[in-house]
């Protein structure tokens, strides 16, 4: 089943609790701290182009890289898209016309990788293609947060809809599939269903870092993406923050 078809006409409308105002502020917050060394930032896993677009108007120059059509083409028709360049690719195997100043991904698109050799590859991609000195910014759920969740439903309503989220955590695999089915309102006065089957992987703090380092990268620091400070055996999602030093 396709990731993120049918649902990306309403994702946006389901997803307004993500707060992508303070994310894009990390962000920013990283690449001044870090000195980026240019301007130049592609998004991996960038969706209907939520932080590609607060980038954007923060004044960076963004390419935003998606496996679904049908995300990236929520994003191109948004007004505040104009001259951002798009690519439909898979992150595994992405490829940009040169170098960029940083790669970011946000909102758990690294969770969507199946294993550590997938991690692998995407960092070695990254390595690749940023420039001397640049930057590897990422966030990822981690196993306490797929833990807590566990086997649950989630119903969410809007004023045209229903989201039912159907929530199961392996724990010998690590793997967290959600099931979600939305019920969405036509013009017609009657409901359209959409279904679709997610798969995300809970990669343990060890199995990151382990990638970053055999990719070539430097890993500069492991943050609490809630708190801004120290991870802790609590902590629900995290940022890595990894620097190109091999050019």
């Amino acid at each position: 089943m396709e990731t993120y078809s049918g649902f990306a006409l309403v994702y946006d409308k389901y997803m307004d609790n993500i707060p992508y105002d303070e994310w894009a502020d990390n962000i920013k917050g990283f690449f001044d701290k870090y000195a980026m060394p240019n301007n130049l930032v592609c998004e991996l896993g960038s969706g209907t182009g939520q932080i590609t677009r607060r980038l954007k108007a923060m004044g960076y120059d963004m390419i935003g890289i998606d496996s679904s059509f049908d995300m990236l083409n929520e994003a191109m028709v948004h007004p505040d898209s104009e001259g951002i360049l798009y690519l439909c690719q898979d992150m595994r195997q992405f490829e940009l016309y040169g170098t960029v100043g940083a790669v970011v991904s946000l909102c758990d698109t690294i969770n969507y990788l199946r294993d550590t050799d997938d991690l692998l590859t995407v960092c070695q991609l990254v390595n690749n293609y940023l420039d001397p000195s640049g930057l590897f910014i990422f966030d990822v759920k981690t196993r306490h947060f797929y833990q807590s969740l566990g086997d649950t439903t989630i119903v969410e309503h809007s004023d045209t809809g229903t989201c039912i989220w159907e929530n199961s955590y392996q724990e010998e695999s690590n793997d967290n599939e959600y099931y979600l089915t939305i019920y969405e309102e036509n013009e017609e006065g009657t409901f359209d269903r959409y279904e679709e089957d997610h798969l995300q992987h809970g990669f343990s703090v060890e199995e990151i870092s382990q990638a970053i380092k055999d990719s070539g990268l430097d890993l500069l620091e492991i943050i609490d993406a809630d708190t801004g400070g120290k991870p802790s055996d609590t902590t629900d999602r995290l940022y890595f923050i990894a620097r190109e030093v091999t050019k």
